[in-house]
């Protein structure tokens, strides 16, 4: 029985995901061209621009598709292509630009991804932010990381990470702490979810939210494959949060995906003193990021214009600072300790004497001063420094 055009691309889409690293630029390009089943004739003929045949020549005679799509069957994956009602076109639009853009040769679109979750990818990513940082995170980092997802999360909005320890995994914990949603988009098979170690919160994110890579089960999670992924983390988002970072890492890769995709940075801030970071510190040194201190910043950096600007913070106001000029400065010649007389005050303050007389019965309705046998005192109950 023939294949309908759609389950032949699908089934085309597969068998790539297996024999072509995803994230190259002339495979994209190629693909829009020619379709997804012609490529695959391509490349197993050897049509194929010299880069590609070597990229895939150790591959291209490999056919698991069946395989692929039973173990993702046994394991609860679903594959998303991009003509499926759930697929993130949207979320994914940075890509496709990024590949008719020059310089810009690894960002391209996935042409598959692999699923598994309860949630609804695209729905997911509508309203979305990304936590990334250090693997090797400080308890600082951690709880500014969990405290700003679980912020975000109670916010409505999706936190994104890569599934790792440290900075990644508390901010998928942080969201899930509020009752939210995050995804983990990940570097290897979804059979085996990477590292094991986080495998009760994968199973956590899968609840309600998804875990995503480009990669069939069965596939191991390969140095290049994370540098690869985080492109989609920063294409997804609106916006990004870079918490820790090391001078050089892999979350610096992943920032500079964020710039070069139009989306928007951020830096936390951490101790001067910290080596991790350093990254985030040149983010913001070196105007590529936006400093972020609250949920509120980052809410006005990602969130609709005009609706979600954050307040301001400052100081809380103090009984001084509704008092006139002339009432703070005859308050200065007030002494911590005794009481004098409006004459000494008047010395103390470089104010006349009448202009003493006058503030003072202010300053006793305010309760900065008090008045007593011996003269004008400040009240027992303070010190000058509260008062003040």
């Amino acid at each position: 029985m023939t294949a309908s055009p759609e389950d032949a691309d699908r089934r085309a889409r597969v068998w790539l995901s297996r024999v072509v690293e995803p994230g190259q630029r002339g495979v994209s390009e190629l693909l829009d061209e020619v379709g997804a089943v012609e490529l695959m004739r391509r490349i197993r003929a050897g049509e194929v621009p010299a880069s590609l045949a070597r990229a895939t020549d150790s591959r291209r005679m490999q056919d698991r598709v069946e395989e692929d799509l039973a173990a993702a069957a046994t394991h609860g994956i679903r594959l998303l292509v991009p003509t499926d009602p759930e697929w993130p076109t949207a979320a994914l639009h940075p890509c496709v630009v990024a590949t008719r853009a020059a310089g810009r040769p690894d960002l391209a679109p996935p042409w598959a991804l692999w699923v598994r979750g309860r949630g609804r990818l695209d729905e997911l990513l509508d309203r979305a932010v990304a936590v990334i940082g250090a693997r090797a995170a400080t308890p600082y980092g951690e709880h500014c990381a969990a405290e700003l997802a679980f912020g975000l999360a109670e916010r409505g909005w999706t936190v994104v990470s890569g599934g790792a320890y440290g900075i990644d995994g508390a901010a998928h914990r942080g969201a899930l702490s509020a009752g939210g949603t995050t995804v983990a988009f990940l570097a290897g098979g979804l059979d085996a979810p990477y590292p094991p170690g986080n495998s009760r919160l994968f199973e956590r994110i899968g609840e309600n939210g998804v875990l995503v890579s480009e990669w069939p089960p069965g596939s191991t999670p390969q140095r290049h494959r994370f540098l690869i992924r985080n492109r989609l983390i920063a294409a997804v988002s609106a916006g990004t949060v870079v918490v820790e970072a090391a001078a050089r890492s892999g979350t610096s890769k992943t920032a500079e995906d964020v710039t070069k995709l139009g989306r928007t940075l951020m830096a936390w801030p951490g101790p001067v003193t910290s080596a991790l970071s350093i990254g985030t510190h040149e983010l913001v040194r070196g105007g590529d990021a936006r400093l972020v201190c609250r949920v509120e910043d980052v809410l006005e950096d990602v969130g609709r214009i005009g609706t979600d600007l954050a307040p301001r913070r400052r100081a809380e106001p103090r009984a001084r600072d509704r008092l006139d000029p002339l009432a703070r400065q005859v308050l200065e010649g007030v002494p911590g300790r005794g009481a004098v007389s409006p004459e000494q005050i008047a010395v103390e303050a470089a104010v006349p004497v009448p202009e003493v007389l006058r503030a003072l019965p202010t300053l006793e309705l305010a309760g900065a001063v008090e008045r007593c046998e011996a003269g004008w005192r400040l009240p027992r109950r303070r010190n000058r420094r509260t008062t003040a």
